[in-house]
């Protein structure tokens, strides 16, 4: 049952993709280039920035409102990743012991500034890579890829990849089935098992993956990817690209918190 509501849990991002709003409208080469200027944007700052990064949050937010994106779906597949990244900086206070920040009498060392800055650099970066998918779909992504000049070898293995996560998902969930209705008393549950069931699985997959190799070829399919839907770029792509475009560079070359802070202040005054 677990592997089956992963199988499902993975396919609800081509079921988001599906949807008929604003953002889904919006030709897939635009939200790829214009996604990868905000990427582009946000690792592009120095190790030690935290509040600079603050006002990117507006790109997925915005795009999770227009989209109809489910924003408890997307957190939890940030968390289920956020490890990896957790990892990499969490040793960063440890090596770097420099008080950069006092508030009050207490110091903040760069090492954890640096830390919140990986960590917030994750989450907008990852977050804008799964609206892309939720908003565009895996399929779409890559033939916009081929079409801004990918190699078509690489991007027929990136969408085959990712399609054969499901045959992965579909053939496991058969062999545990199987094996919970042959397993009395705990017997057929062991390590050993499990062991014999990763090499099967490996093998059955192989051998699925071929037959399903042989009835596209059976089909036509020649190596190049075809979608029903043309890509045709119109004047909402355009002002969709410079428009973000634009305030990414605003908030690249200003530290627009700050901006905000001194404004305040000088009313104050």
């Amino acid at each position: 049952m677990k592997l089956e509501s992963s199988y499902l849990d993975i396919g609800y991002l081509d079921l988001l993709a599906r949807q008929n709003t604003l953002i889904h409208q919006l030709d897939p080469r635009t939200k790829l280039m214009t996604t990868l200027v905000f990427i582009a944007s946000v690792i592009s700052f120095n190790k030690y920035t935290v509040t600079g990064l603050i006002p990117f949050v507006i790109f997925p937010l915005s795009l999770m409102a227009l989209g109809n994106l489910p924003p408890r779906y997307l957190l939890k597949k940030i968390f289920i990743a956020a490890p990896f990244a957790f990892f990499v900086g969490i040793f960063n206070p440890i090596f770097d012991h420099e008080v950069m920040v006092r508030i009050g009498y207490m110091g903040i060392s760069g090492g954890w500034i640096s830390f919140a800055s990986i960590m917030i650099r994750f989450f907008l970066t990852v977050s804008a890579a799964l609206i892309l998918i939720a908003s565009t779909g895996f399929d779409e992504v890559c033939l916009a890829l081929r079409k801004m000049g990918m190699p078509a070898s690489l991007s027929t293995q990136l969408l085959f990849l990712y399609r054969y996560l499901f045959v992965l998902i579909d053939e496991a969930s058969r062999m545990a089935r199987a094996r919970a209705m042959r397993s009395f008393n705990g017997r057929g549950m062991g390590v050993k098992v499990f062991s014999y069931l990763i090499g099967q699985l490996l093998l059955r997959t192989i051998d699925r993956a071929r037959r399903i190799h042989l009835g596209m070829l059976c089909r036509g399919f020649d190596g190049e990817l075809r979608l029903v839907r043309a890509f045709r770029l119109n004047g909402r792509d355009v002002a969709f690209f410079l428009g973000w475009s634009t305030l990414f560079i605003v908030m690249r070359r200003y530290d627009v918190p700050q901006l905000i802070g001194d404004l305040v202040f000088r009313i104050i005054e």
